[in-house]
């Protein structure tokens, strides 16, 4: 198949690489044009403008972008959508809220174009070599982009998760589980971490990792962290927070669900960037006004 990308970020560029790799034709555009020489070198065709990229109208256009959440997103989805014909095809691969995933639809459906969204899991590496990806929009569409989405994800990691906007809710909530299942690993290390043994943490995460009831990529990552030998104590330790997992919670209360794992570990974030700390030292200044309790001093 022939596929127009649209941003050639660390995702973006892995998906063309997976694409051209299983002999589907590429042409790109980014906003750093830099990226030309990798894109060409894979075998690529790079554009530096939109109306240069969907100039060929001669076969069934189908667009994918790989843009951030947001305005970006939104408004390429708006402008491109203006310049293609009916029956094209835009796919919407990077992480947008399902909400406007749903806009972005029903605006391409209102000039006879197809609009499929697409939760992408597996990082960088999956991109390149296989994906797992939830598809969301019209199921005859789906079906026709079917051998597409085969040849870019891993086997059985491929699912037509139902209507506009079910693939990014589906990936919504699969990030917000992974906020969970990664403050959980963060957490039991750090209890290893304080404890009166001696752990060599590489082999734990390995051991963790091989037969146990928690064996995971993730614990896979752990052990490389460990193994790689990086100085902790040279961290921040602030972890920043890209919008999934607080839009989880947001829909949780939204339909009054319980998920307070995943509100912890979107707390824990939050709280990783608060340098001022007010919260903390309002409390040990309680503690010291109703009981004397002896505060410390920043140095």
């Amino acid at each position: 198949m022939k596929i127009t990308m649209i941003g050639l970020g660390k995702m973006g560029m892995g998906i063309a690489e997976n694409l051209l790799r299983h002999n589907h034709q590429v042409n790109g555009i980014d906003i750093d044009q830099k990226v030309e020489v990798v894109l060409t070198k894979l075998g690529g065709t790079f554009f530096t403008d939109i109306e240069s990229l969907l100039k060929d109208s001669t076969t069934r256009r189908i667009i994918w972008l790989m843009l951030p959440a947001g305005s970006i997103t939104n408004n390429t989805v708006m402008e491109i959508a203006d310049k293609l014909t009916v029956e094209d095809i835009v796919i919407d691969a990077g992480n947008s809220h399902y909400q406007d995933s749903l806009k972005n639809a029903e605006y391409c459906r209102a000039r006879g174009i197809h609009f499929i969204d697409v939760g992408t899991s597996g990082g960088v590496a999956g991109a390149r070599q296989g994906a797992c990806m939830m598809i969301g929009g019209e199921q005859a569409v789906f079906e026709e982009l079917k051998p597409l989405f085969i040849d870019l994800c891993v086997e059985k990691g491929c699912i037509y998760s139902g209507s506009a906007g079910s693939g990014h809710y589906l990936k919504m909530v699969h990030n917000g589980i992974e906020y969970g299942m990664m403050q959980a690993i963060g957490e039991g290390f750090n209890l290893l971490h304080h404890s009166l043994y001696d752990y060599d943490m590489a082999e734990v995460a390995q051991v963790f990792n091989h037969g146990s009831v928690i064996r995971s990529w993730l614990m896979e990552l752990t052990e490389n962290i460990y193994q790689e030998q990086i100085d902790l104590n040279e961290l921040a330790g602030i972890i920043p927070s890209s919008g999934e997992g607080k839009w989880t919670v947001e829909e949780a209360l939204r339909l009054k669900v319980n998920i307070p794992v995943i509100t912890q570990s979107l707390m824990t974030r939050f709280a990783s960037e608060d340098c001022d700390k007010i919260s903390e030292k309002l409390v040990a200044l309680l503690r010291n006004q109703f009981g004397g309790h002896a505060f410390v001093k920043d140095e």
